[in-house]
């Protein structure tokens, strides 16, 4: 059957005046793509998400993961966009088949029933235990040198193409324990770039990543490093601040967090041996 998915662009070319001191010009700019992505399980709608278009499926294996929906690419029958040119928004629909097609009902009934914004990937949940991440503690294997973590936000920050044109997207980096950058994924939403880093891992059925790290351009929040246990990651850093409830789910899941990785320097918040200075 031929394929009518055509893969949208991330950017898009836009006009806009802008103001220097006082005096209008008009000019064009580059803004990220925000559109809204349907993931169907077995032809039926299951959520919305938000996103940067690009790596449609491979987000779709990320975001199955965080919600418990598959636990390796085993899981999996198939992910494919929609074919159907009548379909409206047919690039943005994803059909996901799971090989236990008997518990479609099951995750179809427990499903969060709302459209996941691009800043938020747990907004709409039933309830606070819904929240709760039931993974062991991950063990402390191995430690780098402080430096190595460091290193980290240039890396990222040299592969974030998109952002370089627009300005506007987060990025997300696994990286090997010796620093060398094996995927990265840019999108509006920060739980999107993950989802899509490690949804390329569960497709390549390549979790658990025990001796890989995450490093994320924006914030840590709870979503990520949910994300994160589930795919065995015991490190994440980034940029920014974490929240409390990222700190508290880090200390409990066994996740090294650190924060405010920038220049030489950062804050770690849970599981310090593995970094060493």
């Amino acid at each position: 059957m031929a394929t009518f998915y055509r893969p949208a662009a991330s950017t898009a070319t836009i006009d806009v005046i802008n103001v220097r001191s006082g005096r209008q010009s008009t000019s064009t700019d580059r803004a990220a793509v925000e559109e809204p992505l349907e993931i169907r399980l077995h032809g039926r709608p299951f959520a919305v998400i938000m996103r940067t278009p690009g790596a449609d499926r491979e987000l779709a294996a990320g975001f199955l993961l965080s919600e418990r929906v598959i636990e390796t690419a085993d899981n999996l029958g198939a992910i494919e966009h929609c074919t159907d040119r009548a379909a409206e928004g047919s690039a943005n629909i994803v059909n996901v088949t799971l090989v236990d097609a008997a518990r479609v009902d099951e995750f179809l009934d427990a499903k969060r029933q709302v459209t996941t914004s691009s800043s938020c990937g747990l907004c709409g949940r039933r309830t606070i235990e819904s929240l709760a991440v039931d993974v062991s503690p991950l063990p402390v294997e191995w430690t780098i040198q402080s430096s190595a973590l460091t290193a980290l936000a240039d890396r990222l920050r040299a592969a974030q193409a998109v952002f370089d044109e627009t300005g506007g997207l987060h990025a997300a980096g696994l990286f090997s324990l010796e620093g060398q950058l094996i995927e990265v994924a840019e999108d509006v939403g920060r739980h999107n770039a993950v989802d899509k880093v490690v949804g390329r891992m569960v497709m390549r059925d390549a979790l658990p990543l025990s001796r890989h790290m995450l490093f994320v351009s924006g914030r840590s929040s709870f979503e990520i490093i949910q994300k994160a246990a589930l795919a065995g990651i015991a490190l994440v850093g980034s940029v920014s601040a974490p929240s409390s409830l990222a700190i508290d789910l880090a200390a409990a899941v066994g996740i090294t967090l650190a924060g405010f990785v920038r220049g030489d320097g950062f804050n770690i918040y849970t599981h310090p041996a593995r970094i060493q200075s």
